[in-house]
């Protein structure tokens, strides 16, 4: 049995991006009880052990390539004249 909150507390779920409220007296999901990081929010005044969280898939399967170097275009000019193009001094 998890740890119980002592106060409600409203968090954003990561997984969702809308807000919950954990109420007092419950003991949330792991995933939203690490979201609250205030002690006084707890009944015994202590954070919930973390749980290992599961690592996050990265889509790169081969580790050996380089990293691709990027290439940088060359700005292109503004578009319409400008007074050093005209030969004045813009007056």
């Amino acid at each position: 049995m998890g740890a119980k909150l002592a106060a409600s507390v409203y968090v954003t779920d990561p997984d969702t991006n809308e807000t919950v409220i954990l109420e007092a007296g419950t003991s949330p999901e792991a995933r939203l009880a690490a979201l609250v990081t205030n002690p006084a929010a707890w009944e015994d005044g202590n954070l919930p052990a973390a749980t290992p969280a599961e690592p996050t898939p990265t889509g790169d399967d081969d580790a050996d390539t380089e990293p691709a170097t990027r290439k940088t275009a060359a700005r292109k000019p503004a578009r319409g004249r400008t007074a050093a193009a005209e030969g004045t001094s813009g007056q």
